[in-house]
């Protein structure tokens, strides 16, 4: 749905979007992360058409950015990280004021704020002034406004940013349900949200894209080894190293034996491999019991931490 290629902007001599290339699908929700400065901000610009690339295409369906970026504007909502609100209007007016300037027609309007009240959970402050909300619920008004025209791509610059754990929870839980039907960017510093929230991850780091993928597929594929653990009953150190040893993809074995008859074991193995059901089958085969069996992965803090760290 979204095609870009050679991404580029500069600030005078400073590079702050490098060459990027990204293709986003329908229905995706694509977590942008990255550290302050990385140039997630502008890239979220040059998708919106709020600035030009200095070098590259964006292509949003049918339209180029260069040639149709009102069309493509059309097809967008946009939330930036501090909403443009008018504190002195009541919430019902503004998002009225909205529709209005959305070009929706007078007979669909109500129904319209309607929704977007019900979507947004704004029903109990609709007749409040918007500068007495919280930040939580300005945030679900900024919302609501990118939502207004029912854009088929929703575009969110850290929209959970100031808020408190529970006003984070609402807000993801909102996101996630518009993602049923949407195609979402949400460009954000906090993990935990692109983790509990986001299809894709598109890491950022001075301008570049450092990594790109489902969340598991990044984690096993972060580092060069992953670390599969078992727990045994029967069974020695020397016959877990014969037997797993020799499971394909398995790099080491390391046994521990813990009281009587329990042996913990760490098996260190290629991370572009899921070795769990061949070690299973090769317990089957000793007389063995089987009490524990997982694989552990990097978090995303490693792994965010690996990528954007200076140097």
């Amino acid at each position: 749905m979204i095609h870009v290629e050679n991404l580029t902007r500069y600030f005078g001599e400073l590079c702050a979007v490098d060459h990027i290339n990204l293709e986003i699908l329908r229905g995706e929700i694509l977590g942008l992360l990255g550290p302050n400065g990385a140039g997630k901000t502008t890239t979220l610009r040059m998708l919106t058409g709020f600035l030009r690339p200095s070098s590259g295409t964006i292509r949003v369906k049918d339209y180029t950015i260069e040639e149709n970026s009102l069309e493509i504007r059309k097809l967008l909502g946009y939330l930036p990280e501090s909403a443009p609100l008018y504190h002195d209007m009541l919430v019902y007016d503004y998002l009225d004021y909205v529709a209005s300037i959305r070009d929706i027609q007078a007979k669909e309007k109500v129904s319209r704020i309607k929704e977007m009240a019900e979507t947004c959970g704004l029903r109990e402050v609709m007749h409040k002034p918007i500068g007495e909300l919280s930040k939580g619920y300005k945030q679900r008004v900024g919302l609501a406004h990118a939502m207004m025209k029912d854009p088929e791509i929703l575009i969110l610059d850290e929209p959970t940013s100031g808020l408190d754990p529970n006003q984070i929870i609402e807000i993801r839980e909102i996101i996630k349900q518009i993602g049923k039907e949407k195609t979402i960017i949400i460009s954000t510093h906090i993990l935990s949200e692109a983790e509990a929230t986001c299809d894709r991850v598109v890491i950022i780091n001075q301008g570049r894209i450092v990594a790109d993928g489902a969340m598991e597929d990044l984690k096993l594929s972060a580092s060069g080894e992953s670390t599969v653990h078992l727990s045994l009953k029967g069974g020695t150190e020397e016959e877990a190293v014969k037997v797993l040893g020799a499971v394909p993809g398995v790099r080491s074995v390391r046994g521990e034996r813990e009281g009587d008859d329990l042996l913990r074991v760490r098996l260190g193995c290629d991370a572009s491999e899921d070795i769990r059901a061949e070690v299973y089958q090769r317990i089957k085969e000793t007389n063995w019991i089987l009490l524990e069996l997982y694989q552990e992965t990097q978090t995303l803090e490693k792994i965010f931490q690996r990528l954007t760290r200076e140097g």
